[in-house]
């Protein structure tokens, strides 16, 4: 049974309406997820959910009993408001009337990239969120083992990054660190450093892959820094054709995830 709330001044109310801003996400390690199918796939992947808000209408529908008997059972809190707080506490216009509040663990690199990874991928300064997200669900398909998301990336808990991931920030392991203490850690443990490149001759289908592969994606519209440059084993480029110069970040990360991915079946 959820519990009505109808104080915009609440504190359950003001706590979650908090967390739309990174420095609160990261203080609490807290993010929110919303809509129905979101939350859905966070029950399924055992996320670990602290609460639910929905609106005044969403226990209305008959399609919803089920999902609401369900975090009834897993002893989820629920908690109901009026549908202009709820709007209150979200960044859409079109709402489902259902968010929820995840918790979530900062990962360190050395605890969090085994022996056993032989694919992780490098984001230097990835900063539109669409691309973040589409990054995130293309890894997690192409089984990516971990990300290492650089300083300057964007938020990986905001709103529009975990929209864009489809559910695949449950699985997907990404680790926040220094881009030195990232190199010095993947060189370690012996992966090639493999960085996406514009000015250089090799191109990415002439290219053998080592067994262990770190794959580098820089900004959208810089590339990588040139630290990284100089700290690469190899470079590599995806041919234009036409008369663009370059291709989205999130379409270039996939191609070359899939080609890598080829030399390690």
């Amino acid at each position: 049974m959820s519990i009505m709330i109808t104080a915009k001044d609440n504190e359950k109310i003001k706590y979650t309406k908090s967390l739309l801003k990174t420095k609160n996400r990261n203080k609490e390690c807290k993010f929110i997820i919303e809509g129905y199918r979101i939350l859905t796939l966070a029950i399924e992947c055992s996320a670990d959910l602290e609460y639910v808000f929905i609106n005044e209408d969403f226990e209305n529908k008959e399609e919803h009993i089920e999902f609401l008997n369900t975090l009834k059972e897993k002893n989820i809190k629920t908690y109901k408001t009026t549908n202009k707080i709820f709007n209150d506490l979200v960044d859409t216009e079109s709402t489902q009337g259902i968010l929820g509040v995840v918790k979530f663990t900062q990962k360190n690199i050395e605890e969090n990239l085994s022996d056993k990874n032989r694919f992780v991928l490098i984001l230097d300064r990835i900063q539109d969120p669409g691309n973040m997200g589409t990054i995130i669900r293309t890894a997690d398909a192409a089984g990516i083992d971990a990300i290492i998301a650089l300083k300057g990336c964007v938020d990986i808990y905001n709103p529009k990054v975990i929209r864009s991931t489809m559910g695949s920030i449950f699985d997907m392991k990404v680790i926040h660190t220094t881009q030195e203490e990232a190199l010095r850690i993947l060189k370690l443990k012996n992966f090639e450093i493999v960085s996406s490149y514009l000015d250089t001759n090799n191109f990415y289908n002439d290219v053998e892959y080592n067994y262990k592969t770190a794959l580098v994606i820089g900004n959208e519209a810089n590339g990588i820094n040139d630290e990284l440059v100089l700290q690469s084993d190899v470079l590599v480029k995806i041919p234009i054709y036409g008369k663009a110069e370059s291709l989205n970040a999130a379409i270039s990360s996939a191609i070359l995830m899939y080609e890598i991915k080829k030399y390690q079946a």
